[in-house]
């Protein structure tokens, strides 16, 4: 079973793909770790030879920041724009999208399911009792 940066990589899928279930590897990343490593993209993780495992591993491990590491660093980023009080840190605050996509109509992955108003479903053009 090949492991790498603490992630079990799935034994039937080619290499380049298989890379991909660690947190802060792409596509094209995959291909430059396989690159270095001098590992074929197409072998499936299975057929890995402990020998090619560990090179991966140690490519990984030099050039990358994968993981535990990569989402601390995107938290720490996260908490410091909210800590200053920037306009991208009050929409991680409110929890809404911070990069200027619409919030009238869509946004439901961010803002969640929705919350049923009161008094919102009056027809138009019908006079209140």
């Amino acid at each position: 079973m090949a492991r790498i940066a603490g992630v079990d990589l799935p034994k039937g899928k080619p290499v380049k793909v298989a890379l991909q279930y660690v947190y802060g590897i792409g596509p094209a990343l995959s291909q430059t770790i396989l690159a270095a490593a001098e590992v074929a993209p197409d072998i499936k993780v299975k057929d890995l030879s402990e020998e090619q495992v560990s090179h991966l591993r140690g490519v990984v491990d030099r050039q990358c920041k994968v993981e535990g590491d990569l989402r601390r660093e995107v938290q720490f980023n996260i908490k410091r724009l909210v800590d200053t009080g920037c306009y991208r840190g009050m929409r991680h605050r409110m929890n809404l999208p911070a990069h200027g996509q619409r919030t009238r109509t869509n946004a439901r992955t961010r803002r969640g399911v929705k919350k049923t108003v009161a008094g919102r479903g009056q027809r138009r053009g019908v006079a209140k009792k």
